[in-house]
């Protein structure tokens, strides 16, 4: 099986059509969270998730758009939320609230989570990965940092397919990953191809201001920050 994995989409439309356009045929979709927050296009990102059904977990910025749940949000995070909270309809607000905090595709092989699987809003960067994660699943994907990469384990994998909308590993291009599933299990079953694609962060920028938006929330793509 091949999936394409992404993450971290955060209302950034142009940069997910350019993820979408660029990723090669693959069997099935998967999402790790935060489908809104910080960009102008909350619906439009949400259309494009549910049209496709990509199962999607519950990011922070999800939880926090659906539930009004705080979180330790910066102005500009605070602002990209209440800005999805504004521009989507209940339909969206539902379907938000509903997503769940894991879960897994694959027959069990693969598990999605946001942040950690003990704790959906923690950090947990590349270097950090461990085979304690994993609980007999063949990949574990998580999201949440916004920094690409992956460790093999004789368990299996942990990755992060990096964000789609706004990647903070220095690289401005929108990261996803593509994974090849064979047929054993443990790492050596599983190949990710970490992947990158640029798009027109200008586009973004100027919607930004004009939604009303933080400027920053659109100049620091530029950065990879």
């Amino acid at each position: 099986m091949r999936l394409g994995v992404i993450s971290d989409v955060h209302a950034n439309r142009v940069a997910l059509e350019a993820v979408l356009d660029d990723m090669p045929a693959v069997d099935r979709l998967v999402c790790a969270g935060d489908v809104v927050g910080y960009n102008p296009w909350p619906a439009d990102c949400v259309a494009a998730i549910r049209e496709r059904s990509i199962p999607t977990v519950m990011g922070n910025h999800d939880r926090a758009v659906a539930d009004e749940t705080p979180f330790r949000f910066n102005s500009m995070a605070a602002a990209g939320v209440d800005h999805a909270r504004e521009r989507l309809d209940d339909d969206a607000l539902s379907w938000l609230g509903d997503l769940p905090p894991e879960r897994t595709v694959a027959d069990g092989r693969v598990k999605l989570v946001h942040g950690h699987p003990d704790d959906p809003d923690r950090y947990t960067y590349p270097e950090e990965f461990s085979a304690r994660m994993l609980d007999g699943e063949d990949l574990l994907v998580t999201g949440h940092t916004h920094v690409q990469g992956h460790r093999v384990f004789d368990g299996g994998v942990v990755m992060n397919p990096g964000s789609v909308g706004q990647p903070r590993d220095d690289d401005p291009k929108a990261g996803y990953a593509v994974v090849e599933l064979g047929d054993s299990t443990g790492g050596d079953a599983v190949t990710v191809e970490e992947r990158r694609v640029a798009y027109d962060i200008d586009a973004v920028i100027a919607a930004v201001e004009e939604a009303g938006l933080p400027t920053r929330i659109g100049t620091r793509l530029l950065e990879g920050r």
